[in-house]
């Protein structure tokens, strides 16, 4: 699918969404036109831009085959697997599948992983902006894009390989269009529960996260918290506590991922459960992910023998630099899932 082809698609997606559901306002941000020279990107170049060690660890059952020094999350005991439908006897595979990518950016419309391409259909939607209330406290607010992006697959790195998602690159969802997106309270809508966790023992327990994730991988119990970057709920744009933009841009990507999987839109692929398929989590497991900075700077020189990030991760030594004025003040991100599959006879 070359450029034209693709801002086509968009663009008439953008329309048809906009007719149906109007234009979203939001109090605390104005409507601006999209469009201009706000918009900054770049298409995330698969050999130098994507760290491809982040696919590893590779397991057969519990025996890890290749781990070129990554960290992983457990895997089904058995190297031998069965599946109902259809009926298929095969091996329990372990790895983790680049599938899908994130922009997050101040600017409405701005397609920062298809090369900064600006989109205009017409509809009003609040800008990004970053608010100080004085010297050490700042709030901020991001709109974020959710995109199909099954790397291997559309690469055809691995031909008749059954445990890869197929289809290719694809814009699936665009928060401008999302009215609960800029509303606190509307958001509750789809996240009713965030108030048992807005108090201080709940957001204490954070820390714990915090040091998990920066240690390993974050705790899968402490569903609320985003580790290092704050907590999942509000599944909005509003950063209440911004402390940068790669610290905010991570926060805003795992909220995403939490929002998708609530929406039943992205399904979760790890543990004895996946080796059949896909299943639904509404409240997702952030030990499934990480992350890999594509854009303003690719993250693809390791850190620790990592390049890919688990969700909470502190960003303080591997997001050093990856932000700057202007053009680098919007961020891209690969994602990678963790995937369990029983390959046999399809």
């Amino acid at each position: 699918m070359n450029c034209a082809d693709l801002r086509i698609r968009l663009l008439a997606m953008l329309l048809i969404i906009g007719m149906l559901i109007g234009s979203p306002t939001a109090p605390a941000h104005a409507a601006v036109p999209t469009g201009g020279t706000t918009c900054h990107g770049r298409f995330a170049n698969p050999i130098t831009d994507i760290c491809w060690s982040c696919l590893f660890p590779l397991t057969i059952g519990g025996i890890g085959i290749v781990s070129d020094g990554q960290p992983d999350i457990g895997n089904p005991s058995s190297p031998v697997c069965y599946c109902n439908n259809p009926p298929r006897l095969g091996i329990s595979i372990g790895f983790w599948e680049p599938v899908r990518m994130v922009d997050v950016t101040r600017t409405p419309f701005c397609m920062v992983g298809l090369g900064g391409l600006s989109l205009d259909p017409g509809i009003g939607a609040p800008r990004g902006a970053q608010v100080g209330h004085d010297s050490q406290t700042r709030n901020s607010f991001y709109q974020v894009h959710w995109y199909a992006n099954p790397i291997l697959a559309w690469l055809e790195v691995l031909l008749d390989f059954p445990c890869l998602e197929q289809g290719s690159l694809d814009l699936a969802y665009l928060t401008e269009v999302d009215p609960l997106w800029s509303d606190d309270e509307l958001s509750a809508i789809l996240n009713p529960e965030a108030v048992l966790f807005a108090n201080p023992v709940a957001k204490a327990a954070c820390a714990a996260d915090c040091v998990a994730a920066s240690a390993g991988f974050p705790v899968a119990s402490l569903f609320w918290c985003a580790g290092c970057q704050g907590s999942i709920y509000p599944m909005t744009g509003h950063v209440t506590t911004h402390i940068g933009g790669v610290q905010a841009s991570v926060l805003l990507t795992q909220r995403m991922t939490a929002k998708m999987h609530r929406q039943l839109t992205t399904f979760a692929t790890a543990g004895s459960r996946g080796l059949c398929g896909a299943y639904p989590l509404p409240i997702f497991d952030k030990t499934h992910y990480k992350l890999q900075m594509t854009y303003p700077v690719p993250a693809t020189a390791k850190v620790g023998s990592q390049c890919c990030q688990p969700y909470g991760r502190t960003t303080m030594l591997w997001g050093s630099g990856k932000s700057f004025p202007v053009s680098g003040e919007d961020f891209g991100y690969q994602i990678f899932r963790k995937r369990n599959c029983c390959a046999g006879a399809w």
